[in-house]
């Protein structure tokens, strides 16, 4: 076996990326395997698109009156909100649906959601990477555009939960 030296492994592109939705996820589901047990996970079908998402820890800026120098720490860790922006208005769409559903003012439950890399160094051997997470729809934008655009949907989760992250993996 030949040692590959970092950064020297291939490089993946997001086609082939889905991402779905999954049933309600209570706050105590947390683990990769917590999430991976919840069924069914419907795929939010036609979806250009996943927009950045990741935890960020807020800046603590403490001024102690005594020193004239700003203290900083790191706060909370908040995973953000991932934008779907273009996902092409499929009407016969599970996922869509799901997600239209969920969107709505006076729905206020958390869902699972699923997102799988088509990043496995070969598909016959490794697994792809599967990230889950718990987030609320809180958003659905429509548009509509000009006699040639093709009708999208832009939707907004705001991400409620730890990212349990499988990294692609030889399979056993």
């Amino acid at each position: 076996m030949v040692d590959t030296p970092a950064g020297l492994g291939d490089i993946s592109t997001a086609t082939g990326a889905r991402i779905f939705i999954g049933p309600v996820a209570l706050p105590l589901v947390d683990t990769q395997a917590e999430f991976a047990a919840l069924t069914p996970y419907l795929e939010i079908g036609m979806v250009e698109s996943v927009g950045e998402f990741g935890d960020e820890a807020n800046k603590v800026t403490p001024s102690p009156l005594g020193q004239a120098r700003v203290r900083k720490a790191k706060g909370v860790a908040d995973a953000g909100s991932s934008r779907l922006p273009s996902v092409y208005h499929d009407p016969l769409d599970a996922g869509q649906a799901a997600m239209i559903a969920c969107a709505e003012p006076l729905y206020r439950k958390k869902r699972a959601f699923k997102v799988i890399l088509r990043d496995a160094p070969d598909e016959a051997n490794y697994t792809n990477t599967a990230i889950y997470f718990r987030g609320l729809v809180m958003s659905r934008r429509r548009n509509v555009g000009g006699a040639d655009n093709v009708l999208r949907i832009t939707f907004n989760i705001e991400i409620d939960s730890n990212l349990a992250e499988v990294l692609a993996a030889l399979l056993p």
